[in-house]
């Protein structure tokens, strides 16, 4: 992840925060001739130390991660284009604001009898936030379709050693350009979830958490 300061001043407990409430990224190992790449939705625990995945077993991470291998988990939140025109202020270029969270760390198989519990950990992180639609669970499903599915799957854990995170935000700008440009994005079809991005540029990331809603992510 690219180091500029003026960036990455928010702290851990943000970037912890938007991982656990996003609950899907980009999982990342080495591989020949090229990194293997492979999107996912994931468990992150309570203290950030650990986070259950799995992979069908024809992935080519699945068959290449037989041990604690170094991988990055990479979380993608809000993000947009931002024209110079829009900071109403001259000798400025176009850009590209966003937010993204790395997990850095290690990619190890999990034993397959966990398969199940796994699976209803999982999906519980989402249908609980579907209210008032009583959650699915795997008990819904009938016995053999359910184990027909599981052997098609492999369990992971993923051990947290790092977090990093990128709030690009316009920080660097004057309030009344990082203003106006929020204002800009809010309407622009270049990006993705630029309501979200506009919020988070005119409100500021702290102010968010404090209400513990993460309401626009």
């Amino acid at each position: 992840m690219h180091q500029n300061p003026a960036f990455r001043q928010e702290p851990k407990f943000l970037n912890v925060a938007l991982a656990q409430r996003r609950g899907f990224g980009t999982v990342c190992v080495n591989g020949d001739p090229a990194p293997m790449l492979s999107h996912v939705p994931f468990l992150l625990n309570e203290t950030a130390t650990e986070a259950e995945l799995h992979l069908v077993r024809s992935n080519p991470i699945a068959r290449a991660v037989t041990a604690p291998t170094p991988a990055v988990i990479s979380v993608a939140g809000p993000d947009g284009y931002i024209s110079p025109d829009w900071y109403d202020t001259p000798a400025q270029v176009p850009t590209w604001n966003y937010v993204a969270v790395h997990l850095r760390g290690h990619l190890f198989p999990a034993p397959e009898i966990d398969m199940r519990a796994h699976l209803d950990r999982l999906s519980a992180q989402f249908e609980d936030r579907l209210v008032p639609k009583k959650p699915w669970t795997t008990k819904k499903m009938p016995k053999d379709a359910l184990e027909r599915m599981m052997r098609q799957i492999l369990p992971f854990r993923f051990t947290v050693e790092d977090v990093e995170g990128t709030w690009k935000l316009n920080q660097n700008k004057s309030d009344a350009a990082r203003e106006a440009a929020a204002d800009a994005v809010r309407h622009s079809p270049i990006g993705h979830e630029v309501e979200t991005l506009s919020a988070l540029m005119t409100g500021g990331v702290p102010e968010i958490d404090k209400r513990l809603s993460f309401t626009y992510i």
